[in-house]
């Protein structure tokens, strides 16, 4: 489907200024700030009604150039702010869409005229998974398959709380749902996801090693820099990932 609709664009759907776009001049015209959008990536987006751009009566996806602002908006806060889509959306409901062309920088309040300290402000919370939701509850949410749960509970991917015989998840396990059922459509199972597992497990020990001192000081002050500064390792580490990968999947195109 990706390939006919970026071969039946008309006049009204080229990638120029001020005009509809299909979702393949979408990523032609994103594609040089984040390297790793992809079609699939948008209708990911659109699935969990983030986007929503019209249709045409024949099915095809045009983008206003209101929409392309969206879309840059949510993949910069991904990349920049590593924000969950919780977040993203709750940023979106409160008007936030940046105005920027693709490679402005946007300074934020606390950057003290530093744009590279606003792009590496620290996103990840880790003093609370937030609401509780049953298991019927991140079904729905997430669309994912029961089976799929049960086999992320199994190798450890998921960690579902009891409370008076009912199952609960708070929304951090909920995104890691979303998350893997969109790896799922791929054939990705929970034995898939077991190096993903170990990995974070190695990385949450590497950064408690570094500011174990402080997490245990009686100096509540000090204990509370040294959370930000968790938080602060957390985005850094999850930004170098990023890279990492990006760097070994351009060898693998390459």
């Amino acid at each position: 489907m990706a390939a006919v609709e970026e071969e039946r664009p008309t006049a009204a759907t080229d990638d120029r200024p001020g005009k509809a776009m299909t979702i393949g001049a979408v990523c032609k015209q994103l594609g040089q700030e984040f390297p790793d959008i992809s079609i699939s990536k948008i209708r990911y987006l659109e699935d969990q009604k983030l986007l929503e751009p019209r249709r045409t009566p024949g099915g095809y996806r045009l983008y206003a150039q209101a929409d392309v602002a969206r879309l840059r908006t949510i993949l910069r806060m991904q990349r920049d702010e590593f924000l969950p889509l919780r977040v993203i959306r709750q940023e979106l409901a409160s008007g936030r869409i940046d105005g920027a062309e693709p490679g402005v920088p946007q300074p934020s309040e606390d950057s003290a005229g530093d744009p590279s300290r606003a792009r590496r402000r620290p996103s990840v919370s880790v003093t609370g998974g937030g609401a509780l939701y049953s298991l019927d509850d991140v079904v729905e949410d997430t669309r994912a398959d029961p089976r799929l749960i049960a086999e992320l509970e199994e190798y450890g991917v998921v960690r579902g709380e009891n409370r008076a015989g009912t199952k609960y998840y708070d929304e951090t396990e909920r995104e890691i749902v979303r998350a893997v059922t969109e790896l799922a459509r791929y054939g990705v199972g929970g034995r898939n996801l077991r190096a993903f597992r170990t990995s974070a497990d190695r990385e949450a020990a590497l950064l408690q090693q570094i500011l174990a001192p402080a997490l245990r000081s009686r100096n509540v002050e000090r204990r509370k820099e040294a959370v930000e500064a968790l938080e602060n390792l957390a985005a850094v580490t999850t930004h170098l990932k990023h890279l990492l990968l990006i760097r070994d999947l351009r060898k693998i195109v390459g």
